[in-house]
């Protein structure tokens, strides 16, 4: 399954920010994305993201979004946009409300590795996100947008259904860790793609992403409570 995701910008010939607004938006977002990703999001300064964006303003980042914080939301929220957009064309076998464990981690694993799959290669987005996880401030924004997507959805009320015995706490602990074990995969893969060494393609590791996270949703618990109560902090 090929899905390409237009308006990213390659580094090839910059771009100057003074020729169209969003455009110099979408140069400055590539620009941020490859240096947090290569550098770690709190090594690089505003002034570097400009200056490797090819625009010798540099107030463009205050100019175009307003704070850095705001840079990092369109940063998260781009990225979401372009989960969703994918999700939206994904065919599904069957309505919401009688999908089961595997379509729905399928839902929602499989749009954010083809996600990645569609960007023009180098890419940089899973190591940023897979970053932004170890910043509350982001990790609560990520998972705020995730919890939008599924707010009022069947597939919120059909997955403690599809659970049925495992405790609640038990399917939260475990939802926890979804994100580090989804990120810190495709993050990796995403950087054997760049040096040109992967194995395999995004599909096929979409599709073993899939079936961890059933497998480890769906398995019985034997852990104590008191493990799942320090997951809640």
């Amino acid at each position: 399954m090929t899905i390409k995701i237009t308006g990213r910008t390659s580094f090839e010939g910059k771009y100057s920010v003074s020729r169209h607004s969003d455009k110099a938006r979408e140069v400055l977002l590539d620009a941020a994305e490859e240096l947090f990703a290569l550098h770690g999001i709190d090594a690089v300064s505003n002034r570097k993201i400009t200056e490797h964006a090819g625009t010798a303003n540099h107030s463009a980042i205050k100019y175009h979004f307003g704070s850095r914080d705001d840079l990092l939301a369109a940063m998260v929220g781009r990225a979401m946009d372009d989960v969703r957009a994918i999700r939206a064309e994904l065919p599904l076998s069957s309505d919401a409300s009688m999908m089961n464990l595997r379509e729905i981690v399928t839902l929602y694993t499989l749009p954010l590795v083809f996600s990645f799959d569609a960007l023009p290669k180098p890419s940089w987005r899973a190591k940023f996100l897979f970053q932004a996880l170890f910043r509350p401030d982001l990790r609560e924004m990520l998972a705020g947008l995730v919890d939008e997507d599924l707010r009022g959805s069947e597939v919120k009320r059909r997955l403690p259904e599809e659970l049925e015995g495992l405790p609640e706490v038990v399917i939260s602990a475990r939802a926890k860790i979804l994100g580090p074990m989804l990120l810190g995969l495709c993050a990796e893969y995403e950087g054997s793609v760049n040096e040109g060494e992967a194995i395999g393609t995004w599909e096929s590791v979409g599709y073993f992403l899939v079936d961890s996270v059933v497998g480890m949703m769906a398995a019985p618990s034997t852990s104590p409570a008191d493990f799942m109560d320090f997951t809640r902090r």
